[in-house]
């Protein structure tokens, strides 16, 4: 009973009320007022913040390809594959934010500090580029090119733009997962708004980067690049000011410790162990702590699940352990809890669903890259003024929060009536699902505008910018998928690792997400290098050459279908054979169960 003592102590004595069940603590490490503490005071502060910080990085990202291929003059293929490897960056920060966060330092101080890595990672690039990138003043735009530049002056931008990498990286997984941490979920009123939190979570993050594609884009787009950026560098500073002035109503977590000592102890024990004869039945002969001994900081633990019976050896007692525990002591690399070894298994079970969405990555990642650069070769004015390429996301960022609406009031409450049970509609993995079954949708629409764009198009042009006579307004059906494929997919992916994954991974969890987000973009860069090498043979201009209305781009859109159409039954067969984590009640509600029935 030790857990709750602290908190009642405090609030009888002060008279605050009561305190959370899930473990969380204030800023001065005292168990969390519900009624002065987290819930959507703070949620409303973090979902601000989120909205800002990506208005900050889309404004970057967005224009990227556009930046590298007219103020640093690199091909179509060259920036397509630099964007891709730049944001891939992104998301392998990722793991780098969620390790210090759930290990050492807290899901608070995690994002502080990536996010004052991200504003100087702005404040440099947008100095670069005022100084020393867009010369002659004025260059950039669709007609004037820029000067050639120095090692010292691209080297200076790329350090700027892995600096926001790395800032941008470190901080996102945490971010989302802090938010969560705000809502109770053993409340059944904070449980819901929980699950309602990861919806407008990503709904924050369509409509901040909503401002960058479309009036940062349409800046970038003219030539004002500095402008652009410094309108960036402005935003993550508000972002981050008003992220440390809801300093005083968050709730935390505290850090577990070093994940990989963990994982490594079970696998380690679990081979010095490979000899022993395992009884058939011999759960009860596994080692865990006492449920009662609130040993576990506070996280709950993890009932023993059948699969991987290979790691039960590692918490199985063999008379060996018997004396170690007999002289008071145990040996974690011989000896692991069952809630331990459960983790690893937890973790084991995430991989094969985790790789699977990695394709859907490839087909989102387009939106950054060629579906920009082919927007720019299709008809961009209405009357005198052009539209930017990259403003078309804004079809995307649209579709995603009409889809938001349409699941959480619609489609959700009509799917639970059919399936007349006290659950709730589609499940995270069905959703996954469906997203990628609406990604292949996209990636058909896509093509389809594609073959009639070239239908339209000059072949002899030599800048080929607005040469087909296509209007670029027929690229929206496949923006207004993806959007959809999205809701489903990331929407979705964000529950299911946030909670399949144990209390003290959290973190961990959402960096899953945006590491699949990273190889996805890898892998893009992969494939249109492949594709480029093998459709250039035989001195054949390929399917994604610099002038797109010579090449086939339309063949790359269909292939990426036929990929994740496959990637989907492979999907099917994973979701399938998942089985979810299994968890006990947190300490704190064991002793106010207890309380309740003394």
């Amino acid at each position: 009973m030790a857990c709750l003592q602290a908190c009642k102590e405090d609030k009888f004595k002060e008279g605050e009320g009561e305190c959370t069940f899930d473990g969380t603590v204030d800023w001065h490490g005292r168990p969390a007022i519900k009624a002065k503490s987290g819930q959507w005071a703070a949620g409303i502060i973090i979902l601000l913040n989120q909205g800002l910080a990506t208005l900050a990085f889309f404004g970057v990202g967005v224009n990227l390809v556009l930046f590298l291929t007219r103020v640093l003059q690199q091909s179509n293929a060259d920036a397509a594959n630099n964007v891709s490897k730049w944001t891939g960056t992104v998301y392998i920060f990722s793991l780098v934010g969620a390790f210090l966060s759930d290990s050492y330092w807290g899901r608070y101080k995690t994002c502080a500090v990536f996010q004052v890595i991200f504003v100087i990672g702005l404040v440099i690039l947008s100095l670069a580029s005022y100084l020393f990138l867009i010369t002659p003043k004025g260059c950039g735009d669709e007609l004037t090119p820029c000067g050639s530049h120095s090692s010292m002056e691209v080297s200076l931008f790329y350090i700027s733009i892995y600096l926001i990498a790395l800032g941008n990286g470190g901080y996102q997984p945490n971010i989302a997962t802090f938010g969560a941490d705000q809502f109770d979920e053993d409340d059944p009123r904070e449980g819901y708004s929980k699950v309602a939190f990861f919806s407008y979570f990503y709904l924050a993050m369509n409509l901040g980067s909503l401002f960058s594609n479309t009036i940062l884009g349409y800046f970038e787009d003219e030539g004002m690049w500095a402008l652009g950026f410094w309108m960036s560098a402005g935003s993550a500073f508000a972002a981050l000011v008003l992220f440390l002035g809801g300093t005083a109503r968050y709730r935390h977590f505290k850090p577990s410790g070093n994940p990989l000592s963990r994982f490594g102890q079970v696998i380690i024990a679990a081979m010095k162990k490979c000899r022993v004869e395992m009884p058939s039945d011999g759960e009860e002969e596994l080692y865990d702590v006492d449920t009662k001994d609130c040993s576990m900081n506070g996280n709950r633990k993890i009932l023993h699940t059948d699969g991987f019976k290979f790691l039960d050896r590692a918490a199985f007692i063999s008379s060996r352990d018997i004396d170690d525990q007999k002289r008071g002591c145990r040996n974690p690399w011989r000896l692991c809890p069952i809630t331990q070894v459960e983790e690893v298994k937890c973790i084991l079970r995430l991989l094969p669903i985790w790789l699977c969405t990695i394709l859907y990555s490839v087909v989102f990642t387009q939106m950054a890259s060629l579906f920009v650069e082919q927007g720019a070769a299709m008809k961009t004015t209405i009357s005198n003024f052009k539209i930017p390429p990259a403003s078309m996301s804004a079809f995307d960022i649209l579709s995603v929060a009409f889809f938001i609406f349409l699941y959480r009031r619609v489609l959700d409450p009509l799917v639970s009536s059919f399936k007349q049970t006290s659950s709730k509609g589609l499940t995270e993995l069905q959703r996954m699902g469906v997203g990628l079954v609406i990604a292949i949708m996209a990636m058909v629409a896509a093509g389809l505008v594609e073959c009639y764009r070239l239908k339209y198009a000059r072949k002899d042009c030599r800048h080929c910018e607005g040469s087909s006579s296509l209007s670029i307004f027929w690229q929206a059906p496949q923006y207004a998928l993806i959007g959809a494929s999205e809701v489903f997919m990331y929407v979705g992916q964000l529950e299911f690792f946030n909670a399949q994954t144990p209390d003290g991974l959290k973190s961990f969890g959402s960096a899953l997400c945006m590491t699949s987000i990273s190889l996805g973009n890898y892998v893009s860069s992969l494939l249109v290098t492949m594709v480029v090498k093998i459709s250039t043979e035989d001195h054949m201009p390929g399917w994604i050459p610099g002038n797109l209305n010579t090449g086939h781009l339309d063949r790359f859109y269909f292939l990426l279908a036929g990929l994740t159409t496959i990637d989907l039954a492979v999907y099917t067969a994973c979701a399938r054979w998942y089985k979810s984590i299994k968890l006990e009640k947190k300490c704190e509600e064991n002793d106010h169960e207890e309380n309740l029935r003394v």
